[in-house]
Parts: structure tokens; C-alpha cells; sequence
């Protein structure tokens, strides 16, 4: 299963409601995501997409230790416990995120 680019414009952020950032990390070759991260520029939070499906869950319904490596690993910085990216680096990140960096 792949996730649309169209699909990503019509989500947002659970928790605030602002508009996603999207990190493609694998994509198959009709564009359709296979793998990538939404981030919430408002609340930090991160959403994995694993095999085309975004992983959107309250918190407290996520866990972390299986999303961990994933996260650290696609968005170059360690994910914190409660799903966001750390304060000090963010608008590094997030720059370099949004550049496919």
C-alpha cells in the first residue's frame, strides 16, 4: 500500500490541527509514498509512514520503542519519547527536512 501526495494535503496535525510537513523518504516509481515522515511545525510531533500508511495515533496509543529507530533514522536527530523533535536543533531540522535533506 502507498500513500498519495494528494493524501498528505488533506491531513493534519491531530493534536493542533496545523498543516503537515511531509519528508519522503521511499517513494515507488508513480510517486505514491512508501515511506517518509509528517511533521507538525506548530506541536514538533513527528508521524512515521510505514508501507504507505501514516501512523497517527493519540500518544498514549503509540509506542515509542517501535518507532524509535525509524524516527531517529529518517529524520537525522533523536525523536523524543513523546514524539517530537527536540527544541534546540528544530528549525535547523525542519529547514532541512523540508529541503529532502
Amino acid at each position: 500500500m502507498q500513500m498519495k501526495i494528494e493524501t498528505i494535503k488533506k491531513l493534519c496535525c491531530p493534536f493542533d490541527k496545523a498543516d503537515l510537513e511531509l519528508k519522503v523518504v521511499t517513494q515507488d516509481i508513480r510517486g505514491n509514498i512508501t515511506e517518509g515522515i509528517l511533521l507538525c511545525p506548530q506541536c514538533r510531533r513527528v508521524y512515521p509512514i510505514v508501507s504507505g500508511i501514516p501512523i497517527m495515533s493519540p500518544d498514549e496509543y503509540r509506542e515509542f520503542r517501535l518507532e524509535q529507530p525509524l524516527l531517529n533514522e529518517w529524520t537525522k536527530t533523536n525523536v523524543s519519547d513523546t514524539f517530537r523533535l527536540p527544541e534546540m536543533e528544530g528549525a535547523a531540522k525542519t529547514d532541512d527536512m523540508a529541503a529532502g535533506e
